[in-house]
């Protein structure tokens, strides 16, 4: 009884570790699916995930682009006039890179969008690379605002006066002319520093002016011949002349330049950095499918 129990208990453990030994591959192999399936599911999702963010972004992208082509012409537009006034050309040169960096990126951010939902690797390659461009023009923009803002005060008071002064109400300076009486009655005042800097001016030197001791357009109440009184009961007289409000417009305005140029810079390098991931992600999934087969 003892040799039938010891045979049976036998017979018994036998197939049940043989079961195990078959049992244990095949959960293995299950496990590795699993995890497979899981790294499949995860990649799937991060992909997606950026993919929607880079489309937000494009939206995004392209509302900036219209914001700061927006800005550069608002800046050539809004009194264009002073632009004559100025001895350098890095006011109006800033603008201009604004606009044309703006109208770019409006241009580039339908392209995004367009690569985005086609997947295509060379597609986002080159939407990669003009991000980077368009990130260097603004930055220049940017750069350019600040260095010039910089030497603002200075430019202004070494040369408005004598623009002013040697140009206005000459022949073939009628642009010069309309600017400085724009300039006098948009800002009420008289004069780059004061109304006297107009004396030794050559207008008021020679006989065209009939006896005029400043431009009319220094009038509170513009009348013809009005500039032959500089009362300040009929002329404004301004703490610091023209000088200090031109300078402060245009602070103001390459404050605003520069700021727009370098913020929307900024949101390009990070569309850049999520446009190089989702590249990447695209290559990895481009390299497992290959290896698959």
């Amino acid at each position: 009884m003892q040799k039938m129990c010891c045979a049976s208990t036998i017979f018994q453990t036998k197939p049940k570790d043989h079961c195990q030994r078959q049992e244990s591959p095949q959960l293995q192999s299950c496990g590795g699916e699993m995890t497979a399936m899981y790294k499949d599911d995860q990649g799937d999702w991060m992909t997606v995930c950026l993919k929607y963010l880079l489309f937000v972004f494009n939206v995004l992208f392209w509302v900036g682009g219209a914001a700061v082509m927006g800005v550069g012409i608002w800046t050539l537009i809004d009194k264009s006039d002073y632009l004559s006034l100025l001895a350098s050309s890095t006011f109006a040169v800033s603008a201009y890179i604004l606009i044309l960096a703006g109208a770019l990126v409006m241009v580039t951010g339908f392209l995004g969008c367009c690569a985005v939902i086609r997947e295509q690797r060379s597609c986002l390659s080159t939407y990669f690379c003009c991000l980077l461009l368009i990130f260097l023009i603004e930055l220049v923009a940017g750069v350019l605002a600040y260095v010039y803002y910089q030497r603002l005060s200075e430019e202004l008071k070494q040369h408005l006066n004598e623009t002013m002064t040697e140009n206005y109400a000459q022949p073939g300076k009628e642009a010069i002319t309309l600017a400085v009486d724009r300039l006098q009655q948009d800002f009420k005042c008289c004069g780059s520093n004061n109304s006297l800097d107009w004396l030794q001016s050559v207008y008021m030197t020679s006989a065209v002016s009939e006896g005029r001791v400043v431009p009319d357009s220094c009038c509170k109440t513009i009348t013809t011949l009005c500039g032959r009184r500089d009362h300040p009961s009929n002329i404004y007289k301004t703490e610091g002349g023209c000088i200090t409000k031109l300078e402060q417009f245009l602070a103001d305005h390459l404050l605003i330049i520069g700021a727009v140029g370098i913020g929307v810079a900024c949101l390009q390098l990070a569309g850049a950095m999520l446009t190089a991931c989702f590249i990447y992600l695209l290559y990895k999934e481009e390299e497992e499918d290959f290896s698959a087969v």
